[in-house]
């Protein structure tokens, strides 16, 4: 006896959505358009900046709840809370090593290149106004121990007023720990926890409804307020900084994801497509990080090392702004005439390893932290930013893509460090094998063994194989049911 609502409702299981509904071709097109619109009218495309940054706007707000209760969430579903110091420390290990070989890919870069070389920039001549002025002074009277010292907040909920990301993560863990160390006190509040961290990742699939248009309101702003002339004016900057971060993603994470990970870079790249049109679009990873640790577990890595790993990673495992930092302050050196010795650039990195850190998840904290580091170093003048300040938004697209990727990598490798990571289930993603559907809703299965039960039939098996983990939809930001 057959079932034809039964085969009909397999089919719609594994049937793809039109490629015109996939987020990322909607992203895609809404890039495309805001590019011609910034060339083609740009004080028309200068007005929709307004649609870009309330879309941004919209993500952070829920990005220090959705950090709060992952790592919450991360911490608690750990059987043995020595598994979360472990690895805590293996994750800033790799993070370290990871910013350090990112700072001196860009040290070496610039030095090859030296295209600061012939600028004679005068600093005391440069215009230090509008927004580039108060990065400048929040980054001069900041120390480069004061991500140590600020990592505590003022109350609670002033951490997530501000939006200080560091902050979030030193209350999630502390709150995690002592959920998981009151034993059977804690489940009720950690089982809460899932259900709500459920609803602000629903939440959060809402927002991203509407990714397009903040694509495409930040792409036509920028475009129409700096003009494609900025990219010819320091073009080979940006393409020096493109060239070294697309090598260093390439090789040198590609490397450590082959060699330890026994993955594949490319492959990598093709599963998170949706994730680096949206990242290119707004020019921050932000709104990526929900997809990004729903895909992981999706392939099989343990859902308590992504959520404590990654959301860390957002702060502490910046590749991105680690070559562009390095980079930058070489450049500034050499166009100011100031020459840096191997030594003073070594000491460099060694401050850059720290104010690399101290304003993540701060707006403008790329020049904010490149301040601190020349105002620390004392060598560089800091007024220098202005010779890069114009072109940054060119290059935040780039910065937050290698960023992203780096926190990708780190969650697997850490996650196979620690045993946690399915290798076989990875590839069969990786490779296609196995693609997150459209889920088959439970009430849905259920009516459909009622209506075999009244019929008199056996259940019969779906004829296309769904995989174990219930995936969520493709294109919502939203993590596999804890």
């Amino acid at each position: 006896m057959t079932h034809a609502p039964k085969e009909a409702a397999g089919d719609a299981v594994v049937r793809k959505k039109p490629w015109y509904r996939q987020l990322y071709v909607q992203v895609l097109v809404a890039i495309v358009i805001g590019i011609v619109l910034g060339w083609r009218w740009p004080d028309l495309a200068t007005s929709m900046e307004p649609i870009g940054t309330t879309f941004i706007t919209a993500m952070k707000m829920l990005i220090g709840p959705i950090v709060f209760l992952t790592i919450i969430g991360g911490v608690a579903g750990v059987a043995d809370l020595k598994k979360v110091g472990r690895t805590g420390i293996k994750a800033l290990t790799y993070f370290q090593l990871g910013t350090i070989v990112a700072l001196a890919a860009g040290l070496v870069a610039i030095n090859v290149f030296r295209l600061g070389d012939g600028v004679h920039a005068d600093p005391s001549r440069l215009d230090v106004s509008g927004d580039a002025g108060q990065y400048i002074q929040t980054g001069e009277h900041q120390h480069w121990w004061e991500f140590l010292t600020g990592i505590v907040p003022n109350s609670v909920f002033g951490a997530f007023v501000e939006g200080d990301i560091l902050q979030v993560i030193f209350l999630a863990v502390i709150f995690g720990i002592a959920l998981k160390s009151v034993g059977k006190a804690g489940e009720p509040i950690i089982a809460g926890v899932n259900r709500l961290t459920e609803v602000v990742f629903k939440v959060l699939s809402f927002v991203m409804k509407v990714a397009p248009l903040g694509a495409f309101g930040a792409m036509s702003y920028a475009i129409g307020k700096f003009g494609l002339s900025t990219l010819t004016s320091l073009g080979s900057l940006i393409l020096l900084f493109y060239a070294t971060s697309i090598l260093f993603v390439v090789v040198v994470l590609g490397a450590v994801l082959a060699a330890y990970v026994r993955l594949n870079i490319f492959q990598l790249f093709r599963y998170f497509k949706e994730e680096f049109f949206l990242i290119l679009g707004t020019s921050t990873a932000e709104p990526a990080l929900p997809g990004l640790m729903r895909k992981l577990e999706f392939m099989g890595a343990e859902k308590s090392t992504v959520r404590l790993v990654v959301p860390t990673g957002y702060s502490f495992n910046l590749d991105g702004a680690a070559i562009y930092l390095s980079l930058a302050t070489l450049y500034i050196a050499q166009a100011t005439d100031t020459p840096l010795s191997v030594g003073q650039q070594l000491g460099l990195l060694a401050v850059m390893l720290l104010t690399s850190k101290g304003a993540a998840g701060v707006a403008g904290g790329g020049f904010i932290a490149l301040t601190a580091t020349l105002s620390t170093v004392g060598h560089v003048p800091a007024a220098g930013i202005m010779l890069v300040f114009g072109i940054d938004k060119f290059m935040s697209e780039c910065r937050a893509l290698v960023n992203f990727y780096g926190n990708a990598v780190a969650a697997l490798f850490i996650a196979r460090w620690e045993k946690g990571l399915d290798l076989t289930r990875a590839r069969q993603v990786l490779s296609g094998e196995i693609r997150e559907e459209q889920p088959v809703r439970e009430e849905q299965a259920e009516r459909e063994e009622q209506a075999d039960a009244a019929a008199g039939g056996a259940p019969e098996a779906p004829e296309a194989a769904v995989p174990a983990a219930r995936p969520a939809e493709a294109n919502e930001a939203v993590p596999v049911n804890p």
